[in-house]
């Protein structure tokens, strides 16, 4: 059996120059790179240069990269730091969008129950926010406006450039979720101008427990984790050198091979549909745009949402085991259960059961593809006789 992995926005497997990379730091080179004898001192500059190459490809400053144990805490830290000052509880209120991941949505609610307001703003069909919108929900308490860059559902990439923009007018901080853009699309923090960025690298072919934040230099943020002066000073805790290791060289690769990349993922994102829709004529694309340019620009090159008819989602991928994907929603006792963000796009109940989201990747070949597709389309075709 050929087993399809077409769920690399739920995370990617290690690239091989990763893992060779990341290797010496978990035998030999196990030094703590803070020691002045010869098993620290050995380590060099191996995290600085792992800076630098985060920094390269998000167009930033290294010593605007902070390393963090992956996404979750990035975006708590931005979040609570901002909100929960050492010496003094602030107040304030926050904006962020209706489909943001758990680890944006859950520290807010976790700040609302402290008595920090909370505006979540709504998204078109497309499921993209309109800064304009946004831009009306700020107030003069307003101390940031978090939205993610793309979504992980449907691909919908945001206005962020846009967003921040109004945040800069009025005053206000901005932060934006990269971990499912980078290395899909161009993520320069320059263009977004956004004060804080965060990054995953189990979302781009490193290790999970590993990620970073964009801090814009001059921009204070309370630490999150209190310890000694690491990161300094503001994320406290020993270095995972072999981690971040990897983390850069992930970065470096996709800063080396980032329009060949981008255009590899839409090329295998659009075999896949081309597949599916030959065979099933009323099948249905969430996020996609008619006009080809402006689905280049507004939807990840890799993401595929689709809504099969006549069937459950998590019923058809139960029934095809060689494929792995995600599903849209969930069905409990005859209900269907959407995600925020199929909600938030208007997506009827009937048609969000049988929505699956396909995510391709560096390392996902042709075979896997038409495999894939063909073993979906007998499922399919075996439940809608």
């Amino acid at each position: 059996m050929v087993l399809a992995y077409l769920d690399n926005n739920a995370t990617t497997p290690i690239a091989p120059e990763v893992a060779a990379v990341m290797q010496p730091y978990f035998q030999e080179l196990f030094g703590n790179p803070s020691s002045t004898h010869v098993k620290g001192v050995e380590l060099g500059d191996v995290i600085e240069q792992a800076r630098n190459h985060v920094a390269s490809l998000l167009n930033a400053d290294a010593n605007e990269v902070t390393f963090t144990s992956g996404g979750s805490e990035s975006n708590n830290h931005v979040l609570k730091g901002i909100f929960l000052k050492r010496k003094q509880f602030l107040g304030g209120h926050l904006v962020i969008s209706c489909f943001e991941h758990p680890a944006i949505q859950q520290p807010a609610a976790y700040l609302e129950s402290l008595g920090i307001e909370v505006t979540r703003v709504g998204c078109n069909p497309f499921g993209t926010v309109d800064p304009v919108e946004v831009k009306a929900a700020i107030r003069p308490d307003t101390r940031l406006v978090s939205i993610m860059h793309a979504n992980n559902e449907i691909g919908a990439i945001q206005p962020i450039a846009e967003i921040a923009h109004y945040c800069r007018e009025h005053g206000v901080l901005s932060h934006t979720d990269a971990a499912q853009s980078l290395g899909k699309v161009n993520v320069d923090v320059k263009e977004l101008g956004v004060d804080f960025l965060t990054l995953a690298g189990h979302k781009l072919y490193a290790p999970k427990g590993v990620g970073a934040l964009f801090i814009r230099e001059g921009v204070v943020l309370e630490p999150l984790i209190h310890g000694a002066s690491h990161e300094a000073g503001v994320r406290a805790g020993t270095e995972n050198t072999a981690y971040w290791v990897g983390l850069g060289e992930a970065c470096r690769i996709l800063m080396r091979d980032a329009v060949t990349h981008s255009n590899q993922l839409r090329f295998k994102r659009d075999l896949l549909y081309s597949r599916l829709k030959e065979a099933i004529v009323d099948l249905s694309v969430n996020g996609k745009y008619e006009d080809e340019q402006t689905d280049i620009q507004r939807r990840l090159p890799n993401t595929l949402s689709v809504n099969f008819p006549g069937v459950v989602g998590a019923e058809l991928l139960a029934a095809t085991p060689s494929v792995c994907a995600s599903t849209g929603a969930a069905c409990h006792s005859g209900e269907t259960k959407m995600s925020d963000t199929l909600q938030g796009i208007g997506l009827l109940p009937e048609v969000a059961k049988g929505t699956v989201r396909f995510s391709v990747g560096r390392l996902t070949t042709t075979e896997e593809i038409e495999q894939g597709a063909n073993d979906l389309l007998t499922t399919w075709k075996s439940m809608t006789v």
